[in-house]
């Protein structure tokens, strides 16, 4: 079965219930396996089937349910969700404007000169467009929800505006119903109009401060350019970015922008990896130097090979991921949407119990007083708060840890890194820089060694064989180097080396293990070389034939210069951390030594390092891997959380939820950070949401008027609920300028914590 994974804009969505039916709709559909519908992005990612899903029946299911879904190709989900809340946006503000322009003269009249004989009349004038024209959404909304048996946030506005509006009219029109009964017959003309007006300001403000949670992926899209200069015909032509292909060769200016994944072919500069690494200094590319989408060019020139294009490039796998990211839900979603599949109807039962009440237990204005607690009740509660409160912090977050180039995939991971009470690190590529280079040598002036040992290495797609490669081949031109030469029988041997023949002899290529699994002893003076070599943190690989060592190479891989400083900041925190790499003991311990590690795991298969996770794990441990190759992948997917590094495998990167796009190890204490502020953020936005409604809702319905004589005002209660969901909204937005362990200094540290909670 192909899955499909897309991301659908949705339309129509005002709440946290708005959100359940939508999920619901799509879920009843054939092939359907999971969705997850996001207020703050308006979008619905769905998972299942690919030849099951079919994504016309999925907008009609979502119509039914009194919404709209968007089928737009998979790269355009975003560009056109973004193009609907920018309409939406510059729909709200006229909206807002004209009835601020009509609530304004309309309040005058009933503060000043509601007792002149034509102040009804102009107040149900001025109030009417406002009510039914301006606000006529919230009314088509609850329309479709009532159809639908079903009430939302739209139901409550429009039940609440719309009672005081009607009752309003009647008493214009026939006062002497309430005149023969000996009771004023009041208006509530501006309450009807000014509570819309309020509505709008905090949907208005809503979507602006929405907007801006976003801004990491808009960012991101923004670093690509939209043409390039190509090499054709022995000259160069602009050409659409649409039209590079895998091997062109492009020419970069001074200034411009990388539009692809590729490497230098000639030329140099400085490029600024910033916007997808967060690191500020611009990065030396010479010949051979990898290049990312992305990335802009500094005063050089140069010429690059085209490797990966579109989808293929990094900055869209990131662009990707972020969207499907922000797109997720934590867990502490789902306590929430239990909470919101019931509140609106709860409220709608407080309201009619409110009035009840009066009506029964009021005194001479019973009946008006009962109509506005019911108004006030329906008007003060606020779902939306309570939809936007995690999602619109996991955007935020989201969008801080993209800065910094680290790229979260999904929601949980997000929120579970804060208790992270372990970490497991791999060494080549995650501790050190994961360049190998040989700078030492014994026996390769043999030739038929060295001829078998780059014949062997250059057939390994393993960083430590590429640099095997890499050596002998800057050793000059060799006759004895041929291409004639034949490998049969290559065996990779994961975590231990290779075993082939060349030119019908029996060879082998890997570290002591191999060896001696193979009966072959290092002895003599290779004893010597391999302890000299160890102490001085080298990795070795040994070649054998016919039971005995023939050659041997040192490489060296330097340490990250970041990678003490972010140990120290974990330990710091509380956090134990761990080593683990298929190097010889000695070798392990003194790259340990180096970045603060005190007993590290060497001599490691695939296999163990997941044995070892899962150890950590029984014994009460929140375990993160970090990791960069295949060999890391079972213990990543092992992990509580899993983090990749982005210059590794493409498989370890699939893997784990968090890629460091950044070199900087001190991310890792600053993803920690993160999850710690999100998390925080989404406890404080929570907090106030239940809160506002616990002691607002009551208030509105009147039970401080037996003790002081107080009954909230609609206008009063309109404006509390949108300032509300504003709040929750513009509280999110505070992570977008978190500082996060960017301070080198000892005393900017993640704070300490005595336990994983």
């Amino acid at each position: 079965m192909t899955h499909l994974k897309r991301s659908y804009p949705v339309t129509g969505m005002t709440c946290a219930s708005c959100v359940l039916q939508v999920e619901k709709a799509l879920l009843a559909e054939p092939g359907v396996e999971r969705v997850t519908v996001n207020l703050a992005t308006n979008t619905a990612q769905v998972i299942g089937d690919e030849a099951a899903v079919d994504g016309q029946r999925l907008q009609r299911a979502v119509r039914k349910a009194g919404y709209d879904l968007l089928i737009t190709e998979a790269d355009e989900a975003v560009v056109e969700a973004e193009r609907i809340q920018v309409r939406r946006l510059a729909d709200l503000q006229r909206r807002l404007w004209m009835a601020v322009a009509l609530s304004t003269p309309l309040v005058i009249v009933a503060m000043f000169l509601m007792h002149e004989p034509w102040a009804n009349w102009v107040m149900w004038t001025l109030s009417t467009p406002v009510v039914l024209i301006l606000g006529r959404q919230f009314f088509i909304n609850a329309w479709r929800q009532a159809r639908h048996r079903r009430a939302n946030m739209d139901t409550l506005v429009a039940l609440s505006t719309g009672v005081a509006y009607s009752f309003s009219v009647f008493n214009v029109l026939v006062p002497t119903f309430w005149i023969g009964r000996g009771l004023e017959p009041h208006v509530y003309f501006e309450t009807a109009a000014v509570v819309i007006t309020f509505i709008l300001l905090g949907k208005f403000l809503e979507e602006r401060a929405k907007a801006g949670t976003s801004g990491a992926i808009k960012k991101l899209m923004g670093l690509r350019p939209s043409s390039v200069l190509r090499e054709e015909n022995g000259g160069s032509k602009e050409v659409p970015i649409a039209e590079v292909n895998v091997d062109d060769i492009l020419i970069v200016r001074p200034g411009e922008s990388i539009a692809v994944d590729g490497v230098v072919i000639s030329g140099e500069s400085h490029v600024d990896e910033s916007m997808i690494s967060g690191e500020p200094i611009p990065v030396p590319k010479l010949t051979g130097a990898s290049l990312l989408a992305g990335t802009i060019n500094q005063k050089g020139s140069f010429r690059m090979r085209v490797q990966k294009v579109g989808a293929g490039t990094l900055l869209a796998r990131i662009v990707r991921a972020v969207q499907e990211a922000q797109g997720s839900k934590a867990p502490v979603q789902l306590f929430v949407d239990k909470v919101a599949a019931v509140f609106v109807p709860v409220v709608m039962s407080i309201a009619l119990v409110s009035a009840f009440m009066w009506w029964i237990l009021g005194g001479e204005h019973a009946f008006t007083q009962g109509l506005l607690a019911m108004v006030t009740v329906l008007v003060i509660a606020c779902p939306c708060a309570l939809g936007l409160a995690t999602p619109t912090a996991i955007m935020a977050g989201m969008g801080k840890g993209a800065e910094h180039g680290i790229l979260i995939k999904d929601a949980e991971s997000l929120e579970r890194a804060r208790k992270i009470t372990a970490i497991v690190l791999d060494k080549t590529g995650t501790i050190t820089e994961g360049k190998p280079k040989v700078v030492e040598e014994v026996g390769l002036d043999d030739r038929r060694a060295r001829r078998a040992f780059l014949a062997i290495a250059s057939r390994s797609k393993h960083p430590l064989a590429l640099s095997i490669v890499q050596y002998i081949l800057s050793l000059g031109p060799d006759d004895a180097l041929g291409n004639d030469t034949t490998v049969d029988h290559f065996e990779d041997l994961t975590g231990k080396g290779v075993k082939a023949e060349v030119d019908g002899a029996t060879w082998l290529m890997g570290n002591r293990r191999l060896l001696e699994e193979h009966g072959v002893a290092i002895t003599g003076e290779w004893r010597e070389h391999e302890k000299r070599w160890q102490e001085a943190a080298h990795t070795l690989v040994w070649l054998a034939e016919a039971g005995r060592v023939c050659a041997a190479v040192a490489i060296s891989d330097r340490i990250k210069p970041s990678a003490a400083e972010a140990i120290a900041r974990l330990r710091k925190a509380g956090i134990k951390v761990f080593m683990q790499t298929g190097d010889a003991r000695r070798t392990a311990l003194a790259v340990a030594r180096a970045v603060g590690i005190d007993d590290p795991r060497s001599e490691v298969l695939p296999k163990d390092k997941a044995a070892f996770v899962h150890g950590l794990q029984q014994q009460g441990h929140v375990v993160a891997m970090v990791g960069d190759g295949i060999n890391d992948s079972e213990a990543l997917a092992k992990a509580d959380v899993s983090i990749a590094m982005g210059r590794g495998s493409d498989i370890a990167m699939d893997v784990a939820r968090m890629t460091l796009v950044t070199d900087d190890l001190n991310a890792l204490p600053r993803a920690i950070e993160l999850s710690s502020r999100t998390v925080s953020v989404i406890r404080q936005n929570l907090f106030w949401a239940f809160i506002y409604n616990v002691i607002g809702i009551p208030i509105a319905a009147g039970v401080l008027y037996p003790l002081n004589g107080f009954l909230l005002d609609p206008m009063f209660a309109g404006a509390a609920m949108a300032l509300s969901s504003v709040s929750v909204v513009s509280n999110s937005l505070r992570l977008r300028w978190a500082k996060l362990v960017l301070d080198p200094s000892p005393r900017d540290v993640v704070p300490n914590r005595s336990s994983p909670g």
